[in-house]
């Protein structure tokens, strides 16, 4: 029978082909670049977010402060009649004094209507356990102005009256 012809030509025609550096295909030279960039885009994201968590110590906890300046920064001062004041600070992106004092419980209501005369008794930011809480914002001018840096935002002012004649009120004073 016939013979088979080759269509493979025999000679070769034209400038031969070389190949640039080892003989890797091309798509082996696209799967390396790609690697590389993948390496340098995501890599660089991850090292960085690593080198944080361990430069980082975390959102600053508690401390405590002086509750004059606390008290101050709220925009009020602390009545003569209060005892057990405890005032602590934590700061990350926002900073939040929490003062906490007791006070006779019959001065109480008039205490907070007299420092902060624009604030009205409110329900939605009370604790379960509050008598009546007082949340007051800086931008509606409820808040005596602050002269030193950084004026607070708002601030919230809860008052529960414990058994007796004694009232615990806690002040919040936070930026945002």
């Amino acid at each position: 029978m016939g013979e088979k012809k080759s269509t493979r030509p025999t000679h070769t025609s034209g400038p031969s082909r070389r190949r640039r550096g080892p003989g890797w295909s091309r798509r082996t030279w696209i799967r390396i670049t790609v690697s590389a960039v993948g390496t340098v885009v995501l890599g660089v994201p991850v090292a960085f977010v690593v080198w944080f968590m361990f430069v980082w110590d975390g959102p600053g906890g508690s401390e405590p402060t002086d509750c004059a300046q606390a008290m101050d920064w709220a925009g009020a001062t602390l009545p003569k009649t209060s005892r057990d004041a405890r005032c602590t600070e934590a700061s990350w992106m926002d900073v939040y004094d929490h003062i906490a004092f007791r006070m006779p419980a019959n001065e109480a209501a008039g205490w907070v209507a007299g420092t902060w005369p624009a604030g009205e008794a409110e329900t939605r930011f009370r604790d379960p356990g509050d008598d009546f809480c007082v949340h007051l914002e800086s931008d509606e001018g409820q808040i005596a102005a602050y002269d030193g840096p950084g004026a607070p935002a708002g601030v919230d002012v809860s008052v529960r009256y414990e058994g007796g004649d004694t009232a615990l009120v806690t002040v919040t004073a936070f930026t945002t």
